[in-house]
């Protein structure tokens, strides 16, 4: 330490101060300017963006709700036609069996065979078809009355 420089001890005014300028040689090199930390700028942080996130999700889901809601609705008015027509298909199958059962019954048969020019017989006569023996008397139709 030098002489020109007070003493200073730690947290008194003994301790040797350093000094602020640094000494001038001739021969060095003009002294670095002096850096000072300086605080990053503010950045004004807007919520503007996370507003719109949420608004445009928001927006988002209640669109996909009502496009959900809008296709079920429509698949529930298919799901009635379907039904009606399955029931009016098993009223024409029903209306169908029932017109069947009643060409098959004997009494309409005999009416188309009227129709068809037939006459009933009196006579049965049978075929066996393993041997081709003729069972009955066989009398054609109409001829015996």
């Amino acid at each position: 330490m030098s002489a020109a420089q007070p003493l200073r001890v730690r947290g008194t005014a003994t301790e040797a101060a350093p000094s602020r300028r640094p000494a001038r040689t001739p021969a060095a090199a003009p002294p670095a300017p002096r850096l000072t930390v300086v605080r990053a700028p503010a950045h004004a942080r807007t919520r503007v963006p996370f507003v719109m996130t949420c608004m445009a999700l928001l927006a988002g889901s209640l669109l996909g709700a009502l496009v959900l809601n809008t296709s079920m609705a429509q698949g529930e008015y298919q799901r009635i036609e379907l039904r009606g027509r399955l029931a009016a298909s098993v009223e024409e199958q029903q209306r169908i069996a029932t017109e069947i059962q009643q060409a098959e019954s004997s009494g309409q048969l005999a009416v188309a065979a009227q129709g068809l020019g037939m006459v009933p017989t009196s006579h049965g006569a049978y075929l066996r078809l393993a041997d081709g023996a003729v069972l009955g008397d066989p009398v054609p139709a109409g001829a015996g009355e």
